[in-house]
């Protein structure tokens, strides 16, 4: 059953509620920004129709929209001898507001690891408590937060009190836009954009999804919580315009109490603002569940292509010497692994797995294994353990179903049953992440990505910051050496640091051979998977992108431009005041460079007063590292100029 203590006992300052029928829910983020409104309207046939609106300071950005679910209890009803209840055209016909109650919340909390290191939970809440008067006994709240950074609310089932089960066919929840807003959509997760009008939404598509609203104001749909529900798309209304329904993939069968995933609504000035504000999809999960986490690290990793045991031993020495801590055997290791007649308990022979893994441990790398969905289908109850004994760190496990309400929760449950055998887990394809992560943090990260094992353009690479690493960490999959790259290797080092990911791949298609001591490496070597601040300092789906990550006093940014050439800088002013730092830069060069990698590395002092300047390549980028200089260090290091780089 699902955790819901959060959603019962809310973190509250203060509860007032009236017992009288009220006429809306209104609730204000602390900040004044963000305003959602809840309410009952009466349809044209005279049924209760359950709306809301929502404000972005002061201007109406989603105007009258319909909100509930549909359910079709009516098989239990007769079973449990409630044979004569009316059955409404919709089961939210005949549903009345009884009250309200309101609260706040101000308190901040430290994920194991993450984009920040501190996380603050500020909101304002509400509910709105609703039933039927017809002797069903049916009730449902409307739970709803407030934030500076954005609204949700869900769906809430009280126990039924003749313990009828509750049966979710539809989600009526609409979202009505302005006139004129454009999306930025994609129709399936690993799937590439299209910029389109709302009403051009012809199939569901994913979420986080990215609108741009007339005005310049920008705005993302996404989810949270939702390990115990389907996967929920976005459709263009059919009956009314600018206006997108949610299509569930699959019925949801519940069992009261009960509660639908988090719906949330992110309203910014600045597409970046959206990303930089996507804690609020951790805020609305629960808190970690797991006792004993200092198992769970973080981390770079490197797949071994050969499946050998000579060229797992040549990965190894590669990853101990450029600071890689894991190494992963993906599929085929077992065989055969796409079917249910493959057996993960047996390695294939050439491969001497305990060999391997001691040699990893001996080095300080950790091996992580693929499993298929077959084999995790029939034999994860027995596998798990045997790899714990194995001495296997992680699972990235493969073509798992997730999108019906069946499999949702056996994926979710699997990374519980890797948790209490002390896995990691990376969850590759289709799947994306809704803030899991939080409660259950050995999911290190998920791919859900368009991501560079298909080799996508620069463009595109430039979108997914303000639209899928929305949702949480993607495993992009850096493909550096590979001949396929449709973008420069200044870029693809940029791509590391602006893709968040716990577990970051690199090198995917690679093997240690390729290596030709190209001193950009460096970057890879210092690079961190997770960070005490993150900034977007620029940016726009489809032009550019640059983001700032910090760890400890070190910052790593990284610009990714598309796929023309342009002129960028990069504001310094997020640094410390008064204090100078050495920046190591990766840019785009030339034949100059003499390395086939063409990436030009310089070193310069810099402080916050300055913007360094990039003269971009198509398909180009750059990546930097700032490190404060301390009165220790002598080295000789020239003062940035303005010079373009």
């Amino acid at each position: 059953m699902k955790h819901f203590v959060a959603g019962i006992m809310m973190c509250v300052a203060g509860i007032s509620m009236y017992a009288a029928a009220p006429e809306k829910l209104e609730v204000k983020s602390p900040g004044g920004t963000q305003q959602v409104e809840f309410y009952m309207s009466r349809s044209a046939s005279g049924a209760n129709v359950l709306c809301y609106q929502v404000y972005y300071k002061g201007e109406k950005v989603i105007g009258s929209s319909r909100a509930g679910l549909e359910l079709d209890n009516r098989v239990w009803e007769m079973a449990l001898g409630k044979r004569s209840l009316p059955q409404p055209d919709c089961w939210m016909d005949t549903m009345e507001a009884d009250s309200v109650s309101y609260g706040s919340c101000d308190e901040t909390w430290h994920p194991l690891y993450g984009e920040r290191g501190t996380v603050r939970d500020r909101h304002n809440s509400g509910t709105l408590y609703l039933s039927r008067k017809d002797g069903s006994g049916y009730r449902m709240n409307i739970e709803v937060r407030a934030y500076d950074e954005g609204i949700a609310f869900r769906y809430f089932f009280p126990e039924h009190p003749q313990a009828i089960f509750h049966k979710v066919v539809g989600d009526l929840t609409e979202y009505t836009l302005p006139e004129g807003t454009k999306a930025w959509a994609e129709q399936w997760a690993q799937a590439p954009f299209e910029h389109v009008d709302v009403n051009a939404l012809k199939q569901p598509v994913e979420r986080a999804l990215t609108l741009e609203l007339p005005g310049g104001t920008w705005m993302a749909l996404a989810d949270a919580d939702v390990d115990d529900w389907c996967l929920t798309k976005f459709l263009a209304s059919q009956e009314k315009p600018n206006t997108l329904t949610s299509v569930m993939y699959s019925p949801v069968d519940a069992v009261t109490y009960f509660a639908s995933p988090w719906k949330v609504i992110m309203v910014a000035d600045k597409s970046g603002e959206l990303l930089e504000h996507n804690d609020i999809i951790q805020n609305l999960n629960p808190p970690c569940e797991i006792a004993d986490v200092s198992w769970i690290k973080p981390g770079k990793i490197m797949r071994e292509t050969t499946l050998t045991t000579a060229g797992a031993m040549e990965t190894i020495d590669f990853c101990a010497a450029h600071k890689i801590p894991y190494m992963l055997f993906d599929w085929q290791w077992y065989m055969p692994c796409t079917s249910f007649d493959g057996d993960a308990t047996q390695v294939v022979s050439k491969l001497d797995l305990p060999k391997v893994i001691a040699y990893g441990k001996k080095k300080g790398v950790g091996v992580w294994l693929y499993v298929n969905q077959h084999a995790l289908q029939k034999q994860m109850r027995e596998l798990f353990p045997l790899l714990r004994k194995w001495g296997v760190v992680g699972v990235k496990s493969g073509f798992v179903q997730y999108a019906s309400h069946r499999w949702a929760v056996w994926l979710h449950d699997m990374v519980r049953y890797a948790a209490e055998n002390r896995l990691m887990i990376n969850i590759h394809d289709e799947f994306r992440p809704s803030g899991f992560s939080r409660t259950y943090p050995n999911l290190l990260t998920q791919e859900g990505i368009h991501g560079n094992e298909e080799f996508p353009d620069a463009t595109h690479n430039t979108i997914l910051p303000f639209t899928r690493m929305i949702n949480g960490a993607a495993d992009y999959t850096i493909c550096y050496y590979d001949k396929r790259l449709k973008t420069t290797h200044a870029h693809q080092l940029a791509a590391s640091l602006v893709f968040y990911s716990p577990l970051q791949t690199l090198f995917w298609y690679d093997k240690p051979s390729f290596y030709g001591g190209e001193p950009e490496i460096t970057w890879f070597e210092q690079l961190q998977t997770v960070f005490d601040d993150t900034k977007v300092l620029g940016g726009e789906p489809g032009k550019y992108v640059s983001i700032a990550r910090r760890s400890g006093k070190t910052w790593f940014v990284g610009l990714l431009g598309n796929n023309e050439a342009s002129s960028r800088q990069i504001d310094l002013s997020f640094l410390d005041e008064g204090q100078t730092y050495i920046a190591y830069v990766y840019a785009d060069g030339g034949e100059e460079t003499g390395t086939r990698t063409q990436v030009k590395c310089s070193e310069w002092l810099v402080d916050g007063k300055q913007a360094l300047r990039f003269a971009l390549k198509p398909r180009g980028g750059a990546a930097v590292r700032l490190v404060p200089v301390s009165d220790q260090d002598d080295r000789k290091v020239e003062s940035y100029q303005g010079q373009l780089l």
